[in-house]
Order: structure tokens, then C-alpha cells, then sequence
């Protein structure tokens, strides 16, 4: 049996899908060894009320579970008797990832190694669509004492690895046991074969859902190891939870390295707009602090990318998404270093006149004249200092090599990577390629690593290349 003779059968009962959110209201759990069959359920007060739509489902009532124990209650006798076994269910990530953040808030780290009865009944029956439990009652003739109860699904889980033991044989059973043992935990939804084709090196992956909805990109040095990390954290955070339920079909894309990673994420989410993505949109509003040098000190004004090219423009200091966040950083720098928020357009006085500031003693006084024009102008630069954007220090394009890729980076723009002189050629005559602000981000962290396209092409071609 399984490589062992200790077997668990669980079901749950719940007040919802979510682990990290829901409790558990049922516990059934049917014991298998070389003693032989034990049978335990009981019900378990939430400690939250259990909606109507439950209710109905289950037949599991509030007044049933007003007077019942609590998992704290019953959680070293589920414990006992689930450790050291093979922990038995039909879509097991499911009652698995409710025990586990059961037993978390009691301080107990439980773990098991799971095996999923709808995965071994797709994997003998392959010419069978479905596998849910009352598909399996219906095709094997399983006898129901009850459904959508917990030690009555259990026994319906425990009847069907009976059924299989008596009509399939046993070096059939071991093979689909061993494969299914032997993968890490996916959800049941996910074709195995999506996993096998993942590679353990850098680049991204995009999670789709029902009908190719972009769900997810994200990026990684070892593809395969983090998108098994999603499915490994789902028992424990809802947001995991929720992106694995909807997960229907996986692509990857390979890149040179882990910079390479982080630009076609940062493309990607913005042209396919995934809805688990909140970070990396596309921001059409992108706005920046200008400085301008005038005959009476330095002016500031908000810009937008309307009005320049952020790449090229001298004197831009922050990336703001909004003009509201643009102040909002003037006005902490003004805070921060004492400077006059009247100079800084930040107040409007009538000429001559002191700011605000000055009366609570927030202004040096350069509003009035009583601070040097020079030395409010120094003290704004030092403030500004940490948020100066970086033109573009080239002439033309660049590149940056990782492995056997390049990455043409043009004013600050992830143009592609390229492997062939053909791709680079095709990625400069595409003009699609915009500044943008996580793209710069990245960049920024590698700049010393750039290097000028047009150097690169007149060694090349001095060398005979």
C-alpha cells in the first residue's frame, strides 16, 4: 500500500474555500494499518458563524457546532493520529492546506506527505474526463452513507482505494503511486506536463486561466523552483490560494540571466496587464520635478512625459505616477531639509511676503530675503539629491551581455534580447520601445555594465567579426 501501511483518510467540513480565512466545522479521518480499519470524526465549533449557503451544503448548522469541541480543543488527538502517515484525499490540497493552518495557530508545525485520490483516479482511468467524488460513486459503484459529511466522503475516498486494489494490479497501482509520490504538489487542475517542461534556469513565467486570461508573470533564477513555490505556499496564504485555483496553463520564456529576467517581467506585465500583478502596470500618467535655472535662483515645476523625454532632459529629479506624489515628495524635502515652501512652489504669497513656514519657524527666511538665495538653492539640491534621474549616457544604443544573450537597452528603453546579429538588427528598426519607470529602476542598478552598441559593432567589424 502506497510503500506503507499507515494510511490516513481525511474529509473537512468548512465554513469557506479559503484556508487562511475559513475554520474547519467537520473532521472525518479513517485509519488504515496492519491492525486494521479505525473510523474518528467530530464536529468542530468554528468560532465563526456558518453561513446559509453552507449550511445547506453541508447540513452543518451553527446550533450543531455550538456545543462541539474546537480544533485547539482536539488538535493533539488529530495530530497523533495523522503523524507518521500517508495523508489521504480527494483534492488533498485542499483538506491538507485547512489542517496545516489549523495546526499553525496552535503552534503546531504539521506535515505530511499527501496523496491525492482525484490525481490517482485520472492517472489509472486516463479515458475518463472527469474525477470528481460523485463521479467516482457513480462509475464505481460506491455505496453513500451520506455527502458533503466529513467520515461519510472519507469512507467514499476509502472505497474507491478499495475498489482499485481489488480491479487493478497492485504494479500498476505502485507505478501511479510512485509517480504521484514522487512529484511535488500541484493543483489538481495543472497537466503534470506543464511541470515536467519547466526548465531550472533563469527567465519568466505567466500563469493563464479560464479562457488564456493573463493571470500572473513573475521571474526567477530557477523557473521550475518558483513556480513550485506558488504551489507550495498556497496551503498557507489565501493570495497563493487563489492564484493556484484559477492557474489552467503555465508558459515560460528562458533568459541569459536574472537582468534579463527582471526587464521581461517588467515588459510583460505592463503589455498583458495580468490581474495578480499590482505592481509594474503600465502608468500613463508619469511625471517628474524639473529644475530650471532663472536669474533669481532655481524653480521647480512638475512635468509630465507629454512634455519630455525622460531619458535625454537634464535637471529631472523622481518618478512620480501622479502630480499629487510629485508634491507630496517636495513637500517632505522641504520638511525635512527647512526649506521655504513659497520658493519651492509649494505656497503661493504675494511678493516680499513671508510663507507660512516662516512664522512657525519651518523657513529660514529666503522668502523674505533674509536667507541667501545661494544658500536656499544649495540646501534644495542636497534634498533633491536622492531622487536625480539619470540621463542617458550614450550616444545611440547599448547593450548589456548576459550569457549568450544581449540586452539592447536604448535612453533607458528595453528594446529585446538578441542572440544573432539578424535579432539585433530587427529590435533596433522596431520603435515601439518607450522609457519607462520600473524599467529604469532595474537599469539604473546595472548601469556600469552598459556598454555602447556602436563601439561594440566598429570592434567587431575592426576584428573581422
Amino acid at each position: 500500500m502506497a510503500g506503507t501501511e499507515r494510511l490516513a483518510f481525511v474529509d473537512l467540513e468548512t465554513t469557506g474555500a479559503t484556508a487562511s480565512q475559513d475554520r474547519i466545522t467537520e473532521i472525518g479521518i479513517i485509519l488504515v494499518d496492519e491492525s486494521g480499519v479505525q473510523e474518528w470524526s467530530s464536529l468542530v465549533n468554528p468560532e465563526t458563524r456558518i453561513s446559509g449557503f453552507i449550511e445547506s451544503l453541508t447540513g452543518i448548522s451553527n446550533e450543531m457546532v455550538a456545543e462541539a469541541p474546537r480544533f485547539c480543543d482536539l488538535a493533539s488527538r488529530v495530530y497523533k493520529m495523522l503523524e507518521g502517515r500517508l495523508f489521504v484525499a480527494h483534492n488533498a490540497r485542499f483538506d491538507y492546506a485547512f489542517l496545516k493552518q489549523s495546526f499553525l495557530r496552535e503552534g503546531i508545525d504539521f506535515s505530511a506527505k499527501t496523496l491525492c485520490t482525484v490525481k490517482l483516479s485520472r492517472r489509472l482511468y486516463p479515458g475518463h474526463p472527469k474525477h470528481n467524488l460523485d463521479t467516482l460513486i457513480e462509475r464505481h459503484s460506491l455505496k453513500v452513507s451520506g455527502r458533503h459529511r466529513a467520515l461519510a466522503d472519507a469512507q467514499l475516498i476509502y472505497q474507491f482505494w478499495e475498489k482499485i486494489q481489488a480491479t487493478i494490479p497492485q504494479e500498476t497501482i505502485q507505478e501511479a503511486l510512485k509517480v504521484l509520490l514522487g512529484r511535488p504538489s500541484t493543483p489538481t487542475h495543472i497537466d503534470l506536463t506543464m511541470i515536467d517542461g519547466l526548465p531550472e534556469s533563469p527567465g519568466v513565467y505567466l500563469f493563464y486561466g479560464e479562457n488564456d486570461l493573463p493571470l500572473y508573470v513573475g521571474k526567477s533564477v530557477n523557473i521550475r523552483q518558483r513556480v513550485m513555490s506558488h504551489f507550495t505556499a498556497d496551503v498557507t496564504s489565501a493570495k497563493e490560494m487563489s492564484l493556484s485555483q484559477q492557474v489552467r496553463r503555465i508558459e515560460h520564456i528562458r533568459t541569459g540571466g536574472e537582468i534579463g529576467a527582471l526587464l521581461k517581467e517588467a515588459a510583460l506585465v505592463k503589455k498583458l496587464q495580468p490581474t495578480h500583478n499590482r505592481q509594474l502596470r503600465r502608468n500613463n500618467e508619469l511625471c517628474s520635478i524639473q529644475l530650471q535655472v532663472e536669474t533669481n535662483g532655481l524653480k521647480l515645476h512638475v512635468a509630465y512625459a507629454s512634455e519630455l523625454d525622460f531619458a535625454t532632459t537634464a535637471n529631472l529629479y523622481g518618478l512620480f505616477k501622479s502630480k499629487r506624489e510629485a508634491l507630496k515628495a517636495l513637500t517632505e524635502i522641504a520638511e525635512e531639509h527647512t526649506l521655504c515652501k513659497a520658493i519651492m512652489g509649494l505656497e503661493k504669497v504675494k511678493p516680499g511676503s513671508a510663507c507660512f513656514g516662516r512664522q512657525l519657524k519651518k523657513c529660514l527666511g529666503a522668502c523674505i530675503g533674509e536667507e541667501p538665495t545661494i544658500v536656499h538653492d544649495t540646501r534644495l539640491l542636497t534634498g533633491l539629491g536622492k531622487l536625480k534621474i539619470k540621463t542617458w549616457p550614450f550616444n545611440g544604443p547599448a547593450f548589456l551581455q548576459e550569457g549568450k544573450e544581449m540586452l539592447l537597452i536604448e535612453n533607458w528603453a528595453y528594446l529585446g534580447s538578441a542572440r544573432s546579429e539578424e535579432e539585433i538588427w530587427a529590435l533596433l528598426e522596431d520603435k515601439s520601445a518607450q522609457f519607462d519607470k520600473d524599467t529604469y529602476k532595474i537599469l539604473i542598478r546595472f548601469a556600469g555594465k552598459l556598454q555602447s552598441l556602436a563601439s561594440f559593432v566598429k570592434n567587431a567589424t575592426n576584428q573581422g567579426l
